[in-house]
C-alpha cells in the first residue's frame, strides 16, 4: 500500500508510528518534508548489499566450522562456545584465528613473554629469569654468538647457585 505525504500528496517514503497515551499516531512524510520538520533519516543500504553482506558472514561461519583439529577432535565453534581447548595441537590447527584473538587480549602479542606477578616470591622470579635466560642462550648459539653465549651461561650458573642454596 502507497501513502501519499500529508503535507504535499507526494509519495511517502517516511513513516512514522508515535503511541502518546495509548493512541497510536501514524504520519506519512516524503523525504523533504520529513527533513523540514527535523526529522533525520539514515542513509539505507541496498538490499543486494545486506545479502552480499549475510553471504560473506555465512562462508566464513562455513570455513570456521569446517576447522577441527586432527589429534583431538575439537571444532573451532565448539572451542569458541566453551572457551576451553581440547589439546595443544589446537594451537596450530587453529593458528590463523587464534593469534589475532590472542594479539588483542595480550597487548598486542601472541605468545608468552614470562610475566611474573609482583608478589611472586624471589625464587619464582630467580626460576622465571633462568627460563629467560636459557631461552636467549639458546638463540645466542643458534646466532654463533659465543661470546654473548658465555656471558649468559656464567649469569645462569650464577643464578642456579643461588636458587641451590636458597633450597638448603
Amino acid at each position: 500500500m502507497k501513502f501519499e505525504c500529508e503535507k504535499c500528496q507526494r509519495e511517502a517514503t517516511v513513516h512514522l508510528t508515535e503511541i502518546i497515551n495509548g493512541q497510536k499516531i501514524e504520519r506519512h512524510l516524503c523525504q523533504e518534508c520529513a527533513a523540514a520538520e527535523g526529522i533525520t533519516i539514515k542513509a539505507q543500504v541496498p538490499i543486494s548489499k545486506i545479502i552480499e553482506e549475510l553471504m560473506l558472514q555465512s562462508s566464513a561461519q562455513k570455513e570456521l566450522s569446517d576447522l577441527r583439529c586432527d589429534v583431538c577432535g575439537i571444532t573451532f565453534l565448539e572451542f569458541r562456545r566453551n572457551g576451553l581447548l581440547g589439546c595443544p595441537n589446537d594451537y596450530d590447527a587453529f593458528e590463523h584465528v587464534l593469534v589475532p584473538l590472542l594479539e588483542l587480549s595480550h597487548e598486542g602479542q601472541s605468545c608468552h613473554t614470562g610475566k611474573v606477578p609482583t608478589n611472586a616470591a624471589e625464587s619464582q622470579r630467580r626460576q622465571s629469569e633462568l627460563l629467560r635466560l636459557r631461552g636467549r642462550l639458546k638463540e645466542a648459539i643458534a646466532r654463533e654468538d659465543y661470546e654473548e653465549a658465555a656471558g649468559l651461561r656464567d649469569r645462569i650458573n650464577e643464578l642456579s647457585e643461588g636458587l641451590f642454596e636458597e633450597k638448603l
